[in-house]
């Protein structure tokens, strides 16, 4: 699978657009390539350069297989009528919450999945969680690298 985003490169900065310093929206992201048995898709984004640790900034899943992408901006809400249903990231909120390090320059990792399955988790669910539902079940996976650093 091929993972990108038309706002930026990997390894290249994330636009303060999609940071704590602007609109703190969800960056736009595509994928192809994905395999033909996948029957949804998870997505994990997070930090691991945060001081206490790994810092979770997105968890959705049950993403349809034949979505391509997602557009900037989805809406902070947990579930959605295609079934796809986000959880809880370290920010103690539902939904994308955008890179706002506290010093430094930190990376950005967008990973996404192809299930064999989709997951009964509830909405709200947590990393943690969604990766022990996913165990077993990824066909291929993606990963996308972002950085940012406040001013």
């Amino acid at each position: 699978m091929d993972l990108k985003s038309s706002v930026f490169e990997i390894g290249g900065m994330i636009p303060p657009k999609y940071t704590c310093d602007g609109s703190d929206m969800s960056p736009p992201l595509s994928w192809s390539a994905v395999p033909a048995k996948t029957k949804s898709l998870a997505l994990i984004a997070d930090d691991p350069d945060a001081p206490r640790g790994t810092w979770v900034h997105w968890v959705a899943w049950n993403i349809p297989a034949t979505v391509p992408s997602l557009e900037e901006g989805v809406p902070k809400r947990d579930t959605f009528p295609n079934g796809m249903k986000q959880g809880t990231t370290d920010f103690r909120s539902i939904g994308y919450g955008g890179p706002c390090p506290p010093s430094g320059t930190h990376r950005y990792f967008f990973k996404l999945y192809a299930l064999d399955a989709t997951l009964n988790l509830p909405p709200g669910t947590t990393k943690k969680d969604l990766e022990t539902a996913m165990k077993g079940h990824v066909l291929a996976q993606s990963e996308l690298m972002g950085m940012y650093a406040r001013k």
